[in-house]
């Protein structure tokens, strides 16, 4: 039981890792950067990341098991071995889930609280929320948001600062997804916002989310470095070949994303429009879970 479940992690590690959507990892150990935490303190909230992040997609490969089966280009082996195996695949959750915790209540309250937020909000979108057309959009927002927040302590204001600028480009990225996933979900009858509204809508939500996170970097974290997130702006949505335009946006929001955190570790402060914000500054209010 402990290797069929050891298996059914490293297929979810690899297939994630090959699709490119374990960027949450990445985006934690630079927020780690740019706050200068100590090393023995990151080390341990990168592992607490990497198993919240195992939690999080072997439940959502879990409850799309059905769906996996069904729809052409997902991993057959995979969904194979899960489909075989779905209760030791229930009881590795579980198991993921009380580690995290027990490693949470040992280091920081604020681990334990962003186990609650992060997997709540990642639970609920895979059980539900996918398939609840404008849901589905917000929970990723939140999603986006709340599974960086192991990165630092929670009293840390640059650190929300930074998560609320993920939680806007995990909502372009869902929007994209959402459009390349149309025409299977439209044919499965799964309700998402694209099969709501329609791709031609969908696309222009799409923009306006780009617009909306380009913003938001120009005013609260660099007022000239934020503008690179707006080439974004400047490149055409497919109908067809999505995936090909997801990478480039990513590549756009990617390259923004080091330029901001690369000068936040160089300087220590931000210097958007509307604020200046030091890395040692801190929310008084939230002092109880660093």
């Amino acid at each position: 039981m402990l290797g069929i479940a050891f298996k059914i992690l490293a297929d979810v590690a690899i297939y994630r890792l090959r699709r490119l959507e374990m960027a949450n990892l990445f985006a934690t150990v630079s927020i780690m950067l740019a706050l200068s935490l100590p090393l023995p303190e990151a080390a341990v909230r990168l592992l607490f990341a990497v198993l919240l992040n195992l939690l999080v997609y072997l439940n959502n490969d879990y409850y799309d098991l059905t769906h996996d089966l069904r729809s052409q280009g997902r991993d057959a082996q995979k969904n194979e071995l899960l489909s075989r195996h779905k209760p030791v695949a229930k009881y590795t959750q579980w198991g993921l889930a009380i580690a995290l915790a027990l490693i949470g209540r040992s280091i920081s309250w604020g681990l334990v609280v962003t186990l609650v937020a992060a997997g709540g909000i990642c639970w609920l979108y895979s059980s539900r929320l996918k398939r609840v057309a404008y849901l589905d959009v917000i929970a990723m927002l939140l999603a986006g948001m709340l599974m960086p927040l192991v990165a630092f302590p929670l009293d840390r204001t640059l650190g929300w600062c930074l998560v609320a600028q993920l939680g806007l480009f995990s909502a372009c990225f869902q929007s994209i997804q959402i459009i390349r996933d149309h025409p299977d979900d439209l044919r499965l009858g799964v309700r998402t916002t694209a099969v709501s509204l329609g791709v031609g809508k969908t696309i222009f939500l799409l923009r306006l989310f780009i617009v909306l996170a380009a913003l938001y970097a120009v005013l609260f974290l660099h007022q000239w470095l934020g503008l690179i997130a707006f080439v974004a702006l400047l490149l055409p949505v497919p109908r067809r070949q999505v995936s090909t335009y997801w990478t480039r946006v990513r590549l756009v929001f990617g390259l923004c994303w080091l330029a901001l955190v690369g000068w936040l570790f160089w300087t220590g402060t931000s210097s958007g429009l509307l604020s200046g914000i030091d890395r040692e500054q801190t929310w008084a209010a939230l002092s109880w879970i660093r």
